[in-house]
């Protein structure tokens, strides 16, 4: 996989995201979902040494990390995914994307016994250039997995403010439940809330901001 040739500055925030080719599924199953999530954890780390004795664990704390990026908010779908990021050194994102998606492709090729390429060409990009759009983003990539229950809410609104909550709160597949339960998954571990403006660290916050798109949408 070559490495895109952007310039990401430290700092800044940006939306990451990719799909497979032709919008083939990338994610069959729970352990296809989970096996992402950990490289997230697992791969976001200058020195690679750790992979092959811990992609089995589900997560593993270590004193001292040497991040590539600092992750405010993910969401896997069954044929792409989303991540919020802001990057720690330079030309870190690619290196960081490189890995990952190379790991998963490895993972994915050697379980479901194919060849060749996953995704749909590199990775794509959106600069966060505003507080607002940050805030865009951040309720944009958690609200994207409601489009499995109702697949036009985005163009005719959410109809069923309830339901769609109710699945969000059982979604596993994304960074929500991080943030409304206030970081008690294993799994919370993969973000870097303090690398991002205060109001990802309120759970108050966070909710409010779910709950004004929804009702914007409604």
């Amino acid at each position: 996989m070559s490495i895109r040739k952007v310039s990401f500055v430290c700092g800044e925030y940006y939306h990451i995201y990719n799909r497979g080719n032709s919008k083939q599924k990338i994610f069959h199953d729970k352990e296809d979902y989970l096996h992402f999530i950990k490289l997230l954890y697992v791969l976001n780390e200058k020195n690679n040494k750790q992979l092959r004795d811990q992609i089995h664990d589900v997560f593993i704390f270590h004193d001292h990390r040497d991040p590539l990026v600092a992750i405010g908010a993910y969401a896997l779908m069954p044929n792409h995914f989303h991540i919020l990021i802001t990057p720690t050194k330079e030309r870190s994102v690619s290196k960081f994307m490189q890995k990952v998606c190379t790991g998963y492709v490895m993972y994915y090729n050697q379980k479901y016994k194919r060849s060749g390429s996953l995704f749909e060409g590199k990775f794509k990009s959106q600069h966060a250039s505003s507080d607002r759009f940050l805030k865009y983003l951040f309720s944009y990539i958690h609200l994207n997995p409601v489009k499995l229950i109702d697949k036009n809410w985005k163009e005719k609104g959410i109809k069923n403010i309830q339901k769609t909550l109710e699945f969000l709160n059982t979604y596993e597949y994304s960074s929500y439940l991080d943030y409304v339960n206030k970081d008690k998954r294993p799994q919370s571990i993969i973000l870097n809330k303090k690398a991002f403006p205060d109001y990802f660290l309120s759970q108050k916050k966070f909710k409010e901001e779910i709950l004004e798109w929804i009702n914007y949408n409604h």
